[in-house]
Parts: structure tokens; C-alpha cells; sequence
């Protein structure tokens, strides 16, 4: 009896632990981070084993802990959300203190790992968790620019990998960088526009105009435009080391048009359903570019 109790402890634990970092959205924040390593390493900048194995712990860790420290300021406005209501602290399985004594101790792990990497890397995390907590998270009840902040600490793994992989930001991390930052607002405009009522129960401006209408539908459709122009940048040869062949970038292009046909299904519908889709292919999107990107360093 005191094994299977024993069993059940630690599967709840294994739940709570996942759901207080959110486990979903850091494994894919962290396959970014991979993917900018991959890109990242070359003769003068060897693979490396331990450190990609560094990357991943430590991304997971800087991720869980900006996660769970999130959870922990909004405990009170999860409760009042359908879809946050039964995380760990608003249902009362974990406490504001047990949350914020996880998301330090992945604080402290992630940082020493990602500084044994190199200094920059850790630099990028520590950053990352700081405008995540400190900046975005207090202004979701403020502003609807808070996508725009939220964006920078969002954009940071493809870059962080490739900073791992070269101990060096120029360019191509640059580059990497401003892919991800322009789909954040597609993909998190999306988001909040299925979700809108229910954070509207919080007091949270997700929307650039407050509202599900034309202008905000409009803006998805140009911040998608952006992000497919900028995708197509390692193709003209100005971005460094980071390289795209004609073959590559035309594929690119495809996945972009897919993605900007379901940003105009939803100016046509402004539906919820049409929101939560273009939500799905835009993390299909940005997984099948990485993929792209990385196939055409290796079979080029």
C-alpha cells in the first residue's frame, strides 16, 4: 500500500513539475535553441556533445524557472482563468513558496550551465528570465504592448544556440533572432484572440487593439508578411555565415505562404476556430523553417 501511495506521490509531483514549467511550450522553446546550435557549429566551433547536452538542460531549466516564476505573480488571475485554473498553485497543490523555491533553483542550474558553455550564453538566459518576469509579465494587465516586450525574451533560443555553438553574437545570431521575434506577434496575437474571453476574466491586453476586429486581424497579416521577408534573408548572402540555398529558400517561401493563408482566413472569419488554426500552423511553421535550415547546412 505505502508503494503504490509512494507511486502516486511522485506522479503527481511529475505533473505539477510539468505544468509549473510549462513543459509543452520549453521543450519547444528548447528544440529552438537545438536548432540554432546545429546551425551555429562549424570547423573553427566543433559539435560538441556536452555542450548541446548543457543547452538543453540548461534552456529547459531558464524556461521553467521564467515559467513558474510567472505562475507564482499571476496565482491570483490563473484562478480566475478557465484555462489556468487548475494549475498547481490556483488549485492548491503547490505553494507560492514550493513554485518560487523551484523556479530559483532552475534559475541557479540553468545559469552555472549555460555559463559553463560560455559567459554570453549565460548572459542571453539571464536576460531572457529577467524581461520575462520583471517586464512582460507585469505588463499583460497594463498594455497591449506587452507582446512587444514579450517578444525579445521570446525570440532569444534560435540565437542562444548559435551563441552557444560560437561564444560569439553578430549577424547570424542576429538574424535568428529577428525570425523568431516577428513570429511571436502572429503566432501570440492568435492566442489571444481564441482566448480572448478568458483573458478578459484576468484584465489581460493581448491584442494590439484591445479587440477581435479588422485592425488587429490586419496586423497579424503584416507581422506575418515580416516574418516571411525576414525568413528569406539568409538567402541573399548579407547575413554571414548563415546561409540558405535557392532550393531551401523556396521552400521557406511555401511554408510562409501556408502560414499568411491562414493569417488571411482569419481576417475573412475572425472566428475563434480560425485563430486557434493559424495558432497551430505557426508552431508548425517555425518547426518545419528550423528543419529547413538545418537540412540545408547538411545537404548543401
Amino acid at each position: 500500500m505505502e508503494t503504490i501511495q509512494s507511486h502516486f506521490s511522485i506522479t503527481k509531483i511529475c505533473h505539477d513539475f510539468k505544468q509549473i514549467t510549462k513543459a509543452g511550450l520549453a521543450i519547444s522553446v528548447v528544440f529552438s535553441s537545438i536548432a540554432g546550435y546545429l546551425l551555429g557549429f562549424d570547423e573553427a566551433h566543433p559539435f560538441s556533445w556536452l555542450t548541446l547536452s548543457m543547452l538543453i538542460v540548461g534552456g529547459y531549466c531558464m524556461v521553467g524557472a521564467s515559467n513558474a516564476y510567472n505562475q507564482v505573480i499571476e496565482k491570483d488571475l490563473d484562478a480566475l482563468m478557465d484555462r489556468t485554473k487548475n494549475r498547481p498553485i490556483p488549485a492548491g497543490r503547490m505553494s507560492p513558496n514550493v513554485a518560487l523555491f523551484v523556479a530559483s533553483l532552475l534559475t541557479i542550474i540553468g545559469l552555472i550551465l549555460l555559463y559553463l558553455i560560455n559567459p554570453k550564453t549565460a548572459m542571453f538566459g539571464a536576460i531572457s528570465i529577467f524581461l520575462y518576469t520583471s517586464v512582460y509579465t507585469p505588463l499583460k494587465t497594463v498594455t497591449p504592448l506587452s507582446v512587444f516586450v514579450g517578444a525579445f525574451p521570446g525570440a532569444i533560443p534560435f540565437m542562444l544556440g548559435w551563441v552557444a555553438a560560437t561564444n560569439r553574437f553578430g549577424i547570424e545570431a542576429g538574424t535568428l533572432f529577428l525570425i523568431q521575434f516577428f513570429w511571436q506577434f502572429p503566432h501570440f496575437w492568435a492566442i489571444g484572440w481564441f482566448l480572448f474571453e478568458d483573458y478578459e476574466k484576468a484584465g489581460f491586453f493581448m491584442l494590439p487593439t484591445g479587440k477581435k476586429d479588422t485592425k488587429t486581424a490586419i496586423q497579424i497579416i503584416l507581422y506575418t508578411l515580416w516574418l516571411i521577408l525576414t525568413s528569406l534573408l539568409p538567402y541573399l548572402g548579407y547575413t554571414g555565415k548563415l546561409y540558405i540555398s535557392l532550393p531551401s529558400v523556396i521552400l521557406v517561401f511555401l511554408v510562409g505562404l501556408w502560414m499568411l493563408l491562414y493569417a488571411v482566413k482569419l481576417y475573412q472569419s475572425r472566428t475563434p476556430k480560425a485563430a486557434r488554426t493559424l495558432m497551430l500552423v505557426s508552431v508548425s511553421y517555425l518547426t518545419l523553417l528550423q528543419i529547413i535550415y538545418i537540412l540545408d547546412k547538411f545537404l548543401r
